[in-house]
């Protein structure tokens, strides 16, 4: 079939990076697989078993001449995935077929394969993270100053600024590569169990040797740099390393859905627009639209990926005593589209956040719209310094500030509550332009953006220093 007359997944199509889809791919989960035996083979024969040197070259010299359509036609024979590929890998290594996949079983590969890509996997998305924080911090650098309005429930408050508002979308990726780097401290490697995690397969190739069953464990992990493998394990590495994986993606897409849906907020308030290009389309029927599409999309996938834990902590909940093969076909699915998915909202990330528009004119009128209201508590002690009753003076505020909400909620284009106090006779003479300073009503708010860049940010960078650069040629370690 033409490759049109079937279905396309959009993660590989149009939205994750050419590294992760490549991390996924077939070629490199069989190559991985292949190296697997390699190191199995390698460990064994160092450890006595009588395997060759020729063996172990014919192999290495066919990692990557997989031949796809005869594994495909070994499958269809036997029903095993597994299997189809020993004999492939048999066909390419002549010499050595009948030492490949010695004394393991079918999660030797599949398994420790996983937790391969998954550590790949992780080590993309910890690095796109930081460089997102990288580009958020320069973003909150330039803005730190810049008064805007706050919003409680969606309702104007007590003023913050621009970069202030950044911090908090930086600091929940922080959070998130903490998680990451969480993660990928504690993954170890399934090693070498056999079918039932007793090891008596290998037990029996070394006569008895448990010596060298264990050393043969470290070896092999060894060889894929993981310092130790998993203590105990049935068939299978205990599938609640797949919800910890999945839950620390899912909290990066709880990070990016809430920079997404206030970059939208913002975007309807016309103070802060996603990048938008000098050809770009916002809307096929009104031709003025300028949608935040790409913040629209951070959201859409982010709640795909929020869906992906459940999956795996029901896989994780149902796997019975030893192992079920029913985690097979679900981890198919959960495990690279959660990554793809990931790796497609963190390429979005880094993508809004350096063409961030700021409209300062419109955040100031925003600003001088509401601050009267604000500043009404200082204008009552500026008011009461300059020999006013505060009681009196209260009460004038308050009947002023109603009249001047009402006119507004009535359609004026102005807020007129400086001019009502201004010509109430009540009010001594005051300087209202020093009272209603945008920049005395975001407290620390600059200083709290220097605080949290130079405590926060600042050995982030030096942990992954440079921009982060999509390479596509870059080889995943395996």
């Amino acid at each position: 079939m033409d490759d049109r007359d079937v279905y396309d997944n959009p993660l590989i199509g149009r939205y994750a990076g050419r590294r992760m889809a490549r991390l996924w791919s077939p070629r490199v989960k069989f190559s991985t697989w292949r190296r697997l035996w390699i190191a199995l083979a390698e460990a064994e024969k160092s450890l006595g078993l009588p395997i060759s040197d020729e063996q172990i070259g014919a192999m290495r010299d066919a990692v990557e001449a997989i031949d796809f359509d005869a594994a495909a036609r070994y499958e269809r024979r036997f029903r095993h995935d597994v299997m189809a590929h020993v004999h492939a890998f048999g066909d390419a290594a002549p010499s050595a077929r009948p030492i490949i996949h010695l004394g393991a079983t079918s999660c030797y590969v599949t398994d420790n394969a996983d937790l391969i890509l998954i550590r790949s996997g992780l080590e993309i998305v910890r690095d796109k993270i930081a460089a997102t924080i990288d580009a958020l911090g320069r973003f909150a650098e330039s803005q730190k100053a810049v008064a805007c309005l706050g919003y409680t429930h969606f309702q104007p408050a007590q003023l913050v600024t621009v970069g202030k508002r950044a911090t908090l979308w930086c600091y929940e990726l922080i959070l998130d590569l903490r998680e990451i780097e969480h993660r990928l401290s504690e993954l170890k490697f399934l090693g070498v169990k056999g079918t039932t995690g007793t090891q008596a397969s290998f037990l029996e190739l070394f006569g008895g040797d448990h010596a060298k069953v264990e050393e043969l464990d470290r070896r092999v992990a060894e060889a894929f740099g993981f310092g130790a493998s998993y203590p105990v394990s049935g068939q299978t590495y205990c599938r609640k390393i797949d919800t910890q994986a999945l839950a620390a993606l899912a909290g990066l897409a709880e990070s990016a859905h809430r920079f997404g849906t206030d970059l939208r907020l913002l975007a309807h308030e016309r103070e802060l627009e996603e990048p938008f290009e000098s050809e770009q389309i916002g809307s096929s029927a009104m031709a003025y639209k300028r949608n935040p599409m790409r913040a629209e999309r951070m959201c859409s996938l982010a709640r795909f990926v929020l869906a992906m834990p459940a999956a795996a902590a029901q896989t994780a909940a149902t796997q019975w005593l030893e192992r079920t093969l029913d985690d097979s076909a679900v981890r198919r699915l959960t495990l690279p589209q959660a990554f793809l998915a990931v790796d497609a909202i963190l390429n979005l990330y880094l993508d809004v956040v350096p063409g961030l528009v700021v409209r300062p004119s419109v955040i100031a009128r925003h600003v001088a719209e509401h601050l009267p209201f604000m500043a009404t508590e200082n204008l009552l002690m500026a008011g009461v310094q300059a020999g006013g009753d505060r009681q009196a003076l209260h009460e004038r505020i308050r009947i002023h500030s109603i009249a001047a909400a009402d006119r507004l909620k009535e359609g004026a284009a102005d807020n007129d509550l400086l001019d009502r106090i201004r010509s109430d006779a009540a009010f001594p003479k005051l300087d209202l332009a020093e009272v209603l300073d945008p920049s005395r009503y975001t407290g620390r708010s600059a200083r709290q953006v220097e605080e949290f860049l130079a405590a926060e940010v600042e050995p982030i960078r030096r942990r992954y220093p440079g921009p982060y650069v999509e390479d596509p040629d870059d080889r995943v370690r395996v």
